[in-house]
């Protein structure tokens, strides 16, 4: 398959291709959607182990005196409880709340950070960023030199410490550290999207096939495209930038009121009291699944929000989605889906859908 003109590819999407990946536009990238099939290789992640072609998300490094400081003005996390080799989930947020994007916090050392954020953000998110930056604290982009590959599922362990050949059960939940790859630099965290034990691994883009192939070559190990790493992350009730969160919404009413610091100030702060909507997970009966966008009706058949994503659970059997529901009209109901199919039943529910796996797990 030829890649438009327009669509920027990673390190791999040669590969991608070679092997029979399905491609398709992803966040500006020509990205694998599958391989086998997104039943299969969601089944296998959550069964075995699989890698995920992740090398369109942006990476940024800041660096320098006061560097934490300035960041902590800049997102939601608190970095002065977040020590080196420790990373933090959070937001970048507008003045009025709305989300700019949420992003991923390494600390490396005193004052130094790497920020990853959403491909389909980081032209804007760099711009955002580096105008908000007082000066002599350097930005710098290293999205084009760097590869990400996700190593995701229960046997995700033992594949990692075959191919890197050294132990890597000290790495607790959302830490990382340096390590190397062909004698390029290579960092290991262990976050995960999916709820199954998973490991980023970020190294220079020029050696990104070499440690890919050699993860492949294992037999345990399968490729996966991002169809299958939608279902496993939605099973888990995991938002989806440009798709569930957005700049019109805030943390709080996305769920995540409980991850804002409370005692230091920051953009955004002050537009977080207000909530008009609330992000709701839903259980809808049998394989049919509802679309994002599609409207969301109460008993009365009153229009009171919005399906953001939704699909097939292949773990539970049946449908489930995210929506954006009107403040006060979440109470426990049945609901009706309507789109442009057959209207669907549908039942607020409690996240996670499903009982995650080993991702915080102690790893003995």
């Amino acid at each position: 398959m030829s890649t438009p003109e327009t669509l920027r590819t990673t390190p791999l999407s040669d590969w991608h291709r070679e092997h029979g990946a399905k491609m398709a536009p992803f966040a500006g990238f020509d990205m694998p959607i599958q391989y086998a099939g997104i039943l299969a290789e969601h089944n296998h992640t959550r069964n075995q182990v699989s890698i995920f072609d992740i090398s369109h998300m942006g990476e940024f490094l800041l660096s320098g005196k006061g560097a934490k400081d300035a960041l902590n003005q800049l997102v939601t996390q608190d970095l002065n409880t977040l020590a080196q080799g420790k990373c933090r989930y959070g937001f970048l947020l507008k003045e009025s709340g709305g989300v700019l994007d949420d992003l991923i916090i390494y600390c490396l050392a005193e004052d130094e950070y790497m920020l990853v954020v959403n491909g389909s953000c980081e032209e804007k998110d760099f711009e955002w960023i580096s105008g908000h930056l007082p000066q002599g604290i350097p930005l710098q982009n290293i999205s084009a030199n760097t590869a990400k590959i996700d190593l995701q599922g229960p046997l995700a362990l033992d594949v990692l410490e075959e191919v890197l050949g050294e132990s890597w059960r000290h790495l607790k939940y959302f830490n990382h550290t340096p390590s190397s790859w062909n004698g390029a630099p290579l960092r290991v965290s262990r976050t995960g999207y999916t709820g199954e034990l998973g490991y980023e691994l970020y190294l220079p883009a020029e050696q990104a096939l070499s440690l890919w192939e050699a993860l492949a070559a294992d037999s345990r190990v399968q490729p996966a495209g991002l169809g299958a790493r939608d279902t496993l992350r939605l099973e888990c009730g995991y938002p989806l930038y440009g798709q569930d969160l957005d700049e019109e919404h805030t943390p709080r009413e996305a769920g995540y009121g409980f991850l804002l610091k409370k005692e230091l100030e920051f953009i955004g702060k002050s537009g977080l009291e207000v909530v008009r909507q609330h992000l709701v997970p839903l259980s809808i009966q049998g394989r049919r699944a509802a679309r994002h966008n599609d409207k969301l009706l109460n008993v009365n058949g009153d229009v009171v929000g919005v399906v953001t994503s939704g699909s097939y659970s292949p773990t539970l059997g049946h449908s489930i989605a995210l929506a954006w529901i009107d403040a006060g009209k979440e109470s426990d109901v049945e609901y009706l889906v309507e789109g442009t199919r057959t209207n669907l039943p549908a039942q607020r529910t409690e996240l996670p859908f499903f009982k995650e796996g080993t991702a915080r797990k102690k790893v003995d």
